[in-house]
Formats: structure tokens, sequence, C-alpha cells
């Protein structure tokens, strides 16, 4: 159990804010999986500004058992502060509100938002003391190392950010050059929790109950962001719990549990947004939930290319284990 804010946190594994796969319906799902705290997709200061309504579309509309916070993006203080408020007025749940100083991708640097705030740490505290200014609850920031190897500034963003009010951290363990590729490189923050005044979460490359032991090990963290790990394979997150609770590693799920965590997801989807928008997502979600099987390579293009409707997908699915698992 930590704090964040007000906010009792039980549990070490947090749900990280992707673009494209977190979305009510996704979080839902990953309510029976141990995850201690989430957030939802990036959101626009300005898409919420000009009340655009696929922006204001992911903002939650329900209650969840998970402590959940609204991620926004943007570069200028006034901007965001009419963006929180908007947030305010029209999510059904707001936990917390976070400001992405992380995602490296050009649409989003191109506005002076993401990773881009990382050249001015000055900006990144005036963001967070606009915020405090109209919202009461917790608010934190999700960073990296830095924008490049030559600019590796995470303690001044850090301190900035602290000297801010800001009540969390979360730092991705790359610079914006690296995008996703490479390894993230946790050592640079060796005991970093011991030198910093609010929780940290630390993320990158988490696919195992190893690699999330290592990084808080590491770091000091007190609790470990999941990603591209948990598509698909969304047990890992209740195995890296369990494990970090009593040191005993759980099996793997076998191919029947996956089968289900996969219809499930799928119907969740179906339920948010419809079964031709949520099957047409799916095709690029499906094909995580199975992997180390035979002729799993046609099996994943079936799935890729020929699903269109929920009971397309169970078909799919009950075509293969008839003729490959037979446990």
């Amino acid at each position: 159990m930590w704090k964040f804010k007000d906010l009792e946190i039980d549990g070490q594994v947090v749900l990280a804010p992707m673009a494209g796969y977190t979305s009510e319906g996704y979080r839902k799902f990953f309510e029976d999986f141990s995850i201690s705290l989430a957030y939802t997709e990036m959101v626009s200061d300005m898409g919420l500004i000009y009340e655009n309504d696929v922006t204001l579309d992911y903002l939650p509309k329900h209650k969840s058992k998970i402590p959940t916070g609204v991620q926004l993006f943007g570069s200028d203080v006034e901007n965001i502060k009419k963006a929180v408020e908007i947030v305010k007025n029209n999510a059904k749940q707001l936990d917390f509100i976070d400001v992405n100083m992380a995602c490296p991708v050009q649409k989003v640097i191109k506005t002076g938002a993401g990773s881009a705030l990382l050249r001015n740490p000055k900006l990144c505290g005036d963001i967070i003391r606009g915020i405090k200014e109209v919202y009461d609850g917790p608010v934190s920031a999700k960073i990296r190392l830095g924008w490049d190897d030559n600019s590796i500034n995470f303690m001044e963003v850090i301190e900035e950010l602290q000297n801010a009010g800001v009540d969390l951290i979360a730092i991705h363990a790359r610079t914006k050059k690296d995008l996703y590729h490479g390894l993230p490189r946790f050592d640079l923050l060796k005991d970093l929790r011991s030198k910093m005044k609010v929780p940290l979460v630390v993320s990158g490359n988490i696919f195992t109950v190893e690699d999330a032991s290592e990084a808080l090990r590491i770091t000091g963290a007190d609790a470990v962001m999941v990603a591209r790990g948990t598509v698909g394979n969304p047990y890992l997150a209740t195995q890296i719990d369990h494990y970090l609770r009593t040191g005993e590693k759980l099996e793997a799920p076998s191919f029947k549990e996956q089968k289900e965590y996969c219809l499930r997801l799928a119907r969740y989807l179906i339920e948010e947004k419809g079964e031709e928008t949520a099957m047409r997502i799916y095709r690029g979600i499906a094909t995580h939930f199975f992997f180390d099987l035979n002729n799993v390579k046609v099996f994943k293009s079936r799935l890729a290319q020929e699903l269109k409707t929920y009971d397309n997908l169970d078909q799919i699915i009950e075509e293969y284990e008839k003729e490959y698992i037979f446990d």
C-alpha cells in the first residue's frame, strides 16, 4: 500500500496510458487483473476546448474500481487549465489529472507537447502549477530520461515538477530519440526514489515478472507501469502483482484461459464501441493473445484479415482449437 496524495494505492502494477488501447472497455477488462492505477488514453487539451466529440469520448463515462486519471497533453498553461475545467465537468470518474510529457510521436511533438516539453523544464513546472490552480485532486506527470543522449535532464525536470507541487511522477527509461527501441536504461535511474519527495512509477519493456522486479529493485520505485507487455497477455499484471506480494511465481495461462480472456475483452469493446468498430480495432489486438503455438502464423493471419464479428472471432478460435489444441 502506498499513497498518491490522498489516494491509497493497493498494489504495484499500473496500467499505462496507451493510445488506441486504454479506452474505457479496455480498462474495465483489466479490473480483473490486479491493476492498482490506470489512465485514459491521451486527451488533447485543444480537442476538449473545441468540443471535439472524439476527444470528449476519451473521458470516463462510468465508475471503475481502479483509481483512474485523465491524461492530458498540451503545451500552453492556460489552455491546459481550460481543458482541466472541461474534464472536471464531464468526466464521470476523475481520481487524478496526469500530463503527458513523454510521448515521442511526431504529431504530438510538433505541437510542443509530449517529450517536447522536456526541453523546457520550467514550462513543465508551470503546467503543473497551472493545473493546481484549478484542480484540488492529485496531479501527476509522465516523463522520459530526456530528449536525446546529449540532453538527459530528467533530474532537472523532476526538480521543477516537485517544486510545482506534483504528486506523482512516472518515468519511461528511454529518451525521446530512443522512441521504443533498444533496452530501457534503468541503470540511469538507480535509487531514484530515494532522491525524490513524491511517489515514482517506472516503465519500459516490462514483459516478464523478472523485468518488473528488476526495474523496481534498481530504482526503488513505488510501482511499475505495464504497457505493451500486457497487450494480449493481461495475466502478466496478475503474475507481477502476486510475485511482488508473495514471492511466488504463477504459472502462465493455458490456451483455454487465453481464449476466454480474448473473448471477454472483445465483449467489453463491443459494449463500448459497437460491434463493427470494436472488431475493426480488434484485428490488431486479438492476434497478441496467442503465441508459442503450432501453426500460429496462419491462425494470427486469419484473425487479422477475416475478423468482422464476435461470432466470427469465436469461430476462428474454435476452428484452430479443434485442429491444434489437445489438452
